[in-house]
């Protein structure tokens, strides 16, 4: 099959970029195991729960060969606001799997008989990121996130992996970050340990989205107005400041519990929500993922800071 084709088919669906990689070992393997061992993973015990199958693409599904990885752009032109830009509309997993699982039939279309896939975005054992560097997608910038080079990094990153044997892309070998330090730099919370080395436990979107119990106090200042998530590490990038572009994905666009809402008026309409409250704002978004309660504390936080900073909604 003409991984041309496949690639046509990816770009008809909507995807903005698409690349194949031949399944193995992940390169970055090791980098990841020195991570958990360290503890940066925080109470995301989930990623040391199949340890061994992210370490090898060809585990998670036995008998698959290749890897079609694309990317879906969610729009960094949006401006700041209290949830991360990739949160204020539908869940991304839900956009990736119905656009992805069309993906699947096309290949299979293509192939003129049933084939074995199976589709990825954020939701198996997989270092997503590492396949794309290894799909030519781009190269990881030093707050670990990946960043193409017409693109930035504004974009969620899915896979179709296949048990077609497919020509692959060269990787994205080369770096691009130079000496800027930027997104280091920038972090409210100082969550990078060094260059490429992320401690989730002091990532104001893993505080806010992925902990349980209270947000540690003696970082609750540096939150700051964010009620859900943070882009600040992408926000600095030149990449991004050069690349970034407008939401064109519909799915992306913020819905009206968020829509033009400062950090004082979202939090204190979360903190007066019922649970009837909180499913009608939010159902199908990613808010969800940290309950009514856990938006309630980061609610809670960001109505002290907005009070303090004196742009509390009045």
């Amino acid at each position: 099959m003409n991984a041309a084709d496949i690639k046509a088919k990816a770009a008809e669906l909507g995807f903005d970029l698409c690349g194949i990689a031949t399944l193995g070992p992940a390169p970055t393997a090791r980098h990841f195991t020195r991570w958990l061992a360290n503890g940066f993973a925080g109470e995301m015990y989930y990623l040391a729960r199949w340890a061994d199958r992210r370490r090898d693409t060809r585990l998670p599904a036995r008998g698959m060969k290749s890897a079609v990885v694309v990317a879906l752009d969610y729009g960094g032109r949006e401006p700041a606001g209290p949830v991360a830009r990739y949160a204020r509309g539908r869940d991304y997993h839900a956009i990736m799997k119905e656009r992805l699982g069309t993906l699947r039939r096309r290949i299979a279309a293509l192939a003129g008989r049933a084939v074995r896939t199976r589709a990825y975005s954020d939701t198996g054992p997989i270092l997503e990121r590492d396949l794309a560097r290894r799909a030519g997608l781009g190269w990881f910038g030093k707050n670990t996130m990946l960043i193409h080079p017409k693109r930035g990094s504004f974009f969620v990153i899915g896979a179709v992996l296949t048990e077609l044997e497919l020509a692959a892309d060269p990787p994205f070998e080369s770096e691009h970050c130079g000496s800027c330090t930027r997104c280091l730099d920038a972090c409210p919370t100082q969550a990078f340990e060094a260059p490429l080395v992320l401690d989730a436990r002091r990532c104001i979107a893993y505080l806010t989205i992925e902990q349980r119990g209270p947000i540690p106090e003696a970082l609750r200042a540096e939150v700051g107005e964010r009620v859900f998530g943070c882009d600040v590490c992408q926000e600095v990038c030149p990449w991004n400041e050069r690349f970034a572009r407008p939401a064109m994905e519909e799915g992306f666009r913020p819905r009206a519990a968020i829509a033009g809402k400062d950090a004082g008026s979202l939090a204190t309409e979360i903190l007066a929500m019922r649970d009837a409250d909180y499913r009608a704002a939010f159902d199908g978004s990613p808010l969800t993922r940290p309950g009514l309660d856990g938006l309630k504390r980061n609610a809670a936080v960001v109505l002290r800071n907005t009070e303090r900073s004196g742009t509390a909604a009045r």
